[in-house]
């Protein structure tokens, strides 16, 4: 089993927020398109409960086993029950909302992986 690197971690998440931020803004792009559906991104935690770690052949006589790749769709978002007379389903309070929520976890995600760096460097330089 190899270990779980923070740093990949924190980079699979930036392409995930990175995708979900572009699902957000195609929404606030079409709010007065008649007949749009919103559209979001699944969950990050069911990315990761699809994403294997995968044991590594290192001898010809291991067994090997492939690696999972976990993408990124975006999917019609779920709709709860607001429909504009135009069939369009995106509510500009909610993208804004979810936008926000995109800004946060960005700042966040790249405070962890700061201070995580700072922590390798202190510990290399010692």
């Amino acid at each position: 089993m190899e270990p779980v690197s923070l740093f990949d971690l924190a980079a699979k998440q930036a392409q995930w927020l990175s995708v979900r931020q572009s699902a957000i803004a195609g929404n606030i792009a079409n709010a007065n398109t008649p007949g749009y559906t919103a559209n979001d991104v699944e969950p990050f935690e069911k990315v990761l409960d699809r994403t294997a770690v995968s044991l590594q052949t290192t001898e010809a006589g291991h067994l090997g086993s492939a690696a999972t790749n976990a993408g990124f769709t975006i999917k019609p978002q779920e709709n709860d029950g607001v429909i504009m007379p135009s069939k369009n389903t995106v509510v500009l309070e909610d993208q804004l909302l979810k936008a926000g929520e995109v800004r946060r976890s960005f700042e966040l995600n790249t405070a962890i992986v700061k201070a995580f760096h700072s922590m390798m460097m202190m510990a290399v330089k010692s």
